[in-house]
């Protein structure tokens, strides 16, 4: 055999080589990373909350992963789970919209693009909602609006603080005008839950943008994101023949929006949970305890205790 033909019989043999790879990488025991391609066992990956121990790349998450990620087991109570999304529009593209509803129910499992519920996250009480990419690209409908803000006002009547994990490309076209709208909805739930004193979080992971930027996204008391996640409202070629402009590279990643302004902090996801504890335990109303009675000091008595504000007897 000559070296021509050698050569020619390795180049027909690349491709079952790697096939054969691929189908070694997909039975589930391996992993491979997006970002540096380097091969992490699953079950490692898992425990690592689905962060490349290589290079730190974030793998996207499924929403009651998720959940699993910050809430305290055997504490989750998830909430309007009978709300299902509809055809109002009797909307049609590739095939019709109830069609698309029920084919992505049946692949994920999941209702609609949005779980909410309440929880304890480190044995402090919590409103959450984690959106899921999974389903239609984690767009923004009637069902997901509604969901959303029902959970603000039951942590509004509750006193709880409410974390959002955005992930989303923004609101729901097939829906149209009625998917625009759940933004000014949960827009105004928030300002209700901020008027009560509370704390809202949200928390943006890869990607989030669209309406759900435009809205809720971005109107938390502290707004945190995971490490190089795509963050925007239009596209970066939208953006670019709309201002006639070159925009700099890496303009809609978390750690540009962190530089400059519109992100407090970035947060790796397995530093998540306790730093979200954290900053609720700071947050938390403050009661001040008063100091017991004294039955024995002459100036009190068991039936009535008397103060002073600015010399007048109370």
């Amino acid at each position: 055999m000559s070296i021509l033909d050698w050569f020619a019989k390795q180049e027909k043999s690349e491709p079952s080589i790697q096939q054969q790879q691929e189908r070694e990488i997909a039975d589930g025991l391996w992993t491979k990373c997006e970002a540096c391609g380097a091969l992490t066992y699953t079950k490692d990956l898992m425990v690592n909350q689905l962060v490349c121990p290589e290079c730190g790349h974030h793998f996207r998450v499924e929403s009651s992963e998720r959940i699993a990620q910050l809430i305290d087991k055997n504490t989750w109570k998830p909430l309007n789970e009978h709300l299902t999304p509809t055809d109002p529009l009797k909307f049609s593209d590739r095939k019709p919209y109830c069609d698309r509803i029920k084919d992505t129910q049946e692949k994920t499992g999941l209702v609609d693009a949005v779980q909410t519920g309440t929880g304890l996250i480190d044995g402090l009480p919590l409103a959450l909602g984690v959106m899921d990419f999974r389903f239609m690209g984690g767009s923004m409908g009637s069902v997901v609006g509604e969901k959303i803000c029902r959970l603000i006002e039951h942590a509004t009547t509750e006193r709880f603080p409410v974390v959002i994990v955005c992930a989303s490309g923004g609101a729901r076209m097939q829906e149209g005008m009625l998917s625009l709208m759940q933004m000014a909805k949960i827009s105004g739930a928030l300002e209700r839950h901020r008027n009560a004193k509370l704390l809202y979080i949200p928390v943006l992971s890869h990607p989030t943008t669209g309406g759900v930027t435009a809205s809720f996204a971005m109107l938390g008391d502290l707004i945190l994101a995971e490490p190089k996640a795509t963050i925007g409202f239009a596209g970066r070629r939208v953006i670019e023949q709309t201002l006639r402009e070159k925009l700099p590279e890496g303009f809609q990643t978390s750690e540009y929006l962190l530089k400059h302004g519109f992100v407090d902090a970035i947060v790796s996801r397995t530093q998540l949970k306790r730093t979200l504890a954290q900053l609720i335990s700071i947050h938390q109303p403050f009661f001040p305890v008063l100091p017991p009675l004294d039955v024995n000091d002459k100036h009190h008595h068991t039936e009535e205790v008397a103060f002073k504000i600015d010399g007048k007897q109370l």
